[in-house]
């Protein structure tokens, strides 16, 4: 079986053709895994079955999941869980789940939401998460590409959004609402309690001879991610991309396992990411781990207080979440007295230079390092729920420098982590005794990289291999081919260099996806489109947001080129001038209306701005600020390459003031009962 199913890595990035069989775009195909001879990457191949089965054995009576209803918290053990998840999964088959057809999951984090997942793979379905912020267009996509037998919603929102294109999912038989009561009863809608009765008495025997036929090297969960342009697309994940990433992370990262010490995390992150499904439910249960759910609202304020009453053992965060922390303590601080700004300065700038200089070795910390954290550094932690953690991550965005000084002067190190949906998420990671400010981390054992064409500094793409890759994407073979080489190779699109110690840096990246602070990935081309769309007036226009909170946006109006040079004029075009007259503005040349120096023009571009909002797939998507330039994007200006190909970083350099004053801080009024900043 192992024979048929490894495959070793090949050395060179473009030597024989590998055999196609290391990927698929086929929902029921199998792929060769990438297994190797010793260490971590020759771990024996798992079914999910095979290790939630594991952990019931060693855990069985540990505490799986926990969540508040109303001021109680309610515990399910790994036992109770499993058996949740089979019940499930029998409801499933009666409602006419099929093998490889997906059920579709939309809503915020819970024990429902764990349990629709999980019980899909059982049944020989996929997993598929749904952003709670699509719009009903979107989910439909997802639901129509998957072949979704079974939508799972959360409540009567969601729900919404699923009647409204329900007669465009052939395939849907049945929808499932998991919280709060049904508005209205409706054929083949069902409330958790209804669903969960359905499968309670079935027989166990067809639900055993599915998971009987499940092998490690097929698929079991769907990904969506956004690409650059058009619809998002589907990365199937095995068994064995979860269960063997799990293995690998928890033994990496020294996670202990619950005989032990029983480690513990809030879930609160968007389970339609590979993160927070990685982090969440299988890393966690692998190591026989307890997760408790956040509310709803976790992002607008209300996660610090779940952390306190947590008190999580390991956290990860988008760089958001940190920024949001460190904003909120930042004003706090500005209204403490004098005497205690004082001593927090101190203690930061001991923080700071103590954990640079002598990193984990912590028996040799000088006196200066143990009074701070007596003063300063434990009562921190003890305010962020952090008192307990050991293990703070970051990842899913790039995060800023000052966000990780920030945190290191409080003697909260936060370590980055780098991956992507396609290879289940980690691809490195820092460790305490592996850690540089501003690098990723270190390979993740069992795991390779391999930076092709480097520069002259090294820089060059990033392409992973391991078990950690990918199937492939889900009736998209072209696409497929273009993310992984012919020997299997997985090409990153970003940029990237490893130190002489090992270490990965992230230097740029190729696909113009954006990354919000929010760790939300925006393809900018077709919101730009729809603006030019909109607004005829707009010749260029160039979306602005990674790393940052929010979109903003650069535009360029239509004006008259120099036909000798290629230059653009100040002149408006014949076009641009005939709809400055329908909107009732007399401009004629492109500096009349720079700089909103028209306030007619000013105000139809909004309109059509605010038209395009309104189309956005979630709120995240919306361009919340905009400027017009003083000319129009040009080769000879260097904004456009020799294809006409809008260069981005360009750009940015060119118009880095106007994109400043995009971000420039307005301070947030915060009050006792917001706990953090909105967002």
């Amino acid at each position: 079986m192992e024979q048929e199913l490894s495959a070793q890595r090949p050395d060179s990035l473009s030597l024989a053709v590998a055999k196609p069989d290391l990927w698929t775009s086929s929902g029921d195909g199998e792929v060769r895994l990438r297994m190797g001879e010793s260490g971590f990457a020759s771990e024996p191949p798992l079914t999910v079955d095979q290790m939630f089965k594991t952990a019931v054995e060693r855990f069985g009576s540990y505490t799986a999941l926990g969540w508040k209803e109303g001021e109680q918290t309610k515990t399910i053990n790994y036992q109770e869980y499993y058996q949740a998840c089979r019940t499930a999964a029998k409801s499933f088959l009666k409602l006419g789940l099929e093998r490889y057809h997906g059920v579709g999951i939309l809503g915020f984090n819970s024990a429902e939401w764990f349990i629709s997942d999980i019980a899909a793979i059982l049944a020989g379905g996929f997993a598929v998460g749904i952003y709670t912020t699509n719009s009903p267009d979107a989910c439909q996509y997802v639901a129509e590409n998957c072949k979704a037998n079974i939508i799972v919603v959360e409540n009567h929102k969601q729900l919404q959004k699923i009647l409204q294109v329900q007669d465009k999912l052939p395939h849907l038989k049945a929808i499932i609402q998991y919280k709060d009561a049904l508005k209205e009863k409706r054929p083949n809608l069902y409330t958790w309690t209804e669903f969960m009765e359905l499968g309670r008495d079935e027989p166990d025997t067809k639900l055993d001879d599915i998971i009987t036929l499940q092998k490690p090297n097929q698929c079991c969960t769907l990904i969506y991610t956004s690409g650059t342009t058009g619809q998002p697309k589907g990365v199937m994940l095995s068994h064995d991309n979860l269960t063997w990433t799990a293995f690998a992370v928890g033994r990496y990262v020294r996670l202990a396992e619950a005989t032990k010490s029983q480690e513990i995390v809030v879930s609160y992150l968007p389970l339609s990411h590979i993160a927070a499904q990685m982090v969440d439910i299988w890393v966690t249960m692998k190591v026989g781990g307890a997760t408790y759910f956040a509310q709803p609202d976790a992002l607008k304020g209300s996660l610090v207080n779940t952390m306190r009453e947590v008190r999580p053992t390991a956290f990860m965060g988008v760089p958001r979440v940190w920024e949001k922390m460190q904003e909120k303590m930042k004003s706090v601080g500005a209204k403490s007295s004098t005497v205690r700004r004082k001593v927090a300065v101190w203690a930061k700038g001991v923080g700071l230079q103590t954990n640079l200089t002598w990193g984990m070795k912590r028996d040799m910390m000088p006196m200066n390092y143990r009074l701070a954290k007596k003063l300063v550094f434990k009562k921190v932690r003890k305010a962020l729920g952090l008192d307990r953690c050991t293990k703070c991550y970051t990842g899913a965005a790039p995060i800023t420098k000052d966000t990780l000084e920030f945190f290191l002067s409080l003697d909260i190190p936060v370590y980055e982590l780098y991956g992507m949906s396609e290879s289940t998420g980690p691809h490195t990671i820092s460790l305490p005794d592996a850690f540089r400010l501003t690098s990723v981390g270190k390979l993740i054992p069992g795991c390779e990289t391999k930076i092709n064409n480097p520069d002259e500094e090294g820089n060059g793409e990033i392409c992973f291999w391991g078990r950690h890759v990918f199937m492939g994407y889900l009736n998209q073979a072209d696409k497929t081919e273009d993310a992984l080489d012919t020997e299997g190779w997985l090409h990153s699109g970003d940029l990237g260099k490893q130190d002489d110690n090992g270490f990965l840096f992230i230097t740029g990246r190729i696909k113009e996806l954006i990354i919000t602070a929010g760790g939300e990935n925006i393809p900018p081309v077709p919101i730009e489109d729809a603006v030019k769309e909109a607004v005829p007036l707009v010749s260029n226009a160039m979306l602005i947001g990674d790393k940052r909170k929010f979109l903003a946006m650069l535009l360029t109006i239509k004006c008259q080129v120099n036909g000798d040079t290629g230059a653009p004029e100040d002149e408006l075009m014949p076009e641009a001038v005939e709809l400055c007259r329908k909107l009732g503005s007399n401009a004629m040349r492109v500096s009349e209306i720079a700089g909103g120096r028209d306030p007619v023009i000013h105000a139809a571009i909004q309109e059509g701005i605010n038209r395009v909002n309104e189309k956005a797939t979630s709120n995240a998507q919306r361009i919340q600020k905009w400027t017009i330039l003083n000319q129009d994007f040009s080769i000879p200006g260097g904004e456009l390459g020799p294809t006409m190909k809008l260069k981005r970083p360009v750009v940015m350099k060119m118009y880095k003031e106007q994109v400043e004053n995009f971000y420039k801080e307005v301070v947030t009024p915060s009050t006792p009962d917001n706990s953090m900043p909105p967002k």
